[in-house]
């Protein structure tokens, strides 16, 4: 019964996704080919791969580059968004005085606001960095901070009757039954931290699949493009993918196998 569980479960993990994926991709190749599509309009898997393959050293250095402005502004999102947090949700002041600001920073669109960053950082990877980490952490405070007040009200009573002081209440209460939360807004900031690069390299860079699909549209290597845009929607899976695996494994705990994603 164990047995046949788990293979229902990886049937519906792994099998349904990957065929209804060939099956998309199939449907895409026959389409261009019957209707004879242009490349420079929708370009066929087949001509995608084609391209794309031609030119991998050159991709997977602008694979490289995105990833790693991907990983430094999610990073820096995370250190920033704990205490952030923490800070919001201990104090009624100090979340009225920051949560205005916080929303300000999230009005503003990102594309209009790389190139001010760029005069004030200068054109290198600091702008970049600075618009994924914009990007990400707004999601990630919010989802720390809904975590940390979500607590039971009996815990909260419980450990005040034990004496626990409030960096105790912290750090043995509040913060274990944020877990949950908190990797809710990983996962959605490490899928947001892509875009957020991606608009970066639109605006100032000379590497990164962002640049490469600019560059590829001007000089109408289309299908180089999809690539790349195919490259940029892998990595967001894949790092999505890692948040879910971070959780299962170190903190099993707080996670419902049977309806985790």
């Amino acid at each position: 019964m164990a047995a046949r569980r788990r293979n229902a479960r990886f049937a519906a993990d792994i099998i349904q996704p990957v065929g209804a994926l060939v099956i998309f991709v199939a449907v895409w190749e026959l389409a261009c080919r019957a209707l004879h599509v242009p490349a420079y309009l929708v370009p066929a898997p087949s001509a995608i791969l084609t391209d794309t393959w031609q030119l991998a050293g050159t991709v997977m250095m602008h694979t490289q580059a995105t990833t790693e402005t991907v990983l430094l502004g999610f990073l820096a999102s995370l250190v920033i968004s704990l205490p952030l947090a923490v800070l919001i949700t201990a104090s009624p002041v100090v979340a009225n005085a920051i949560y205005p600001l916080l929303v300000l920073t999230q009005s503003i669109p990102k594309v209009a606001l790389a190139p001010i960053l760029v005069v004030i950082f200068g054109s290198n990877e600091l702008p970049r960095v600075v618009v994924t980490f914009l990007v990400a952490f707004f999601p990630l405070v919010l989802a720390i901070a809904a975590g940390i007040t979500a607590v039971p009200p009996e815990l909260i009573e419980l450990g005040r009757a034990c004496r626990a002081n409030w960096w105790r209440e912290l750090w043995r209460i509040r913060l274990p039954y944020a877990v949950p939360f908190v990797f809710s807004g990983l996962k959605a900031a490490i899928t947001l931290s892509v875009v957020g690069a991606v608009v970066g390299e639109f605006v100032n860079a000379d590497r990164g699949l962002g640049y490469l699909i600019v560059t590829s549209t001007a000089f109408f290597k289309v299908p180089l493009a999809w690539g790349a845009l195919v490259l940029l929607s892998l990595m967001g899976i894949i790092l999505f993918q890692a948040m879910v695996i971070i959780e299962r494994v170190f903190f099993p705990w707080s996670v419902d196998t049977d309806k985790q994603i």
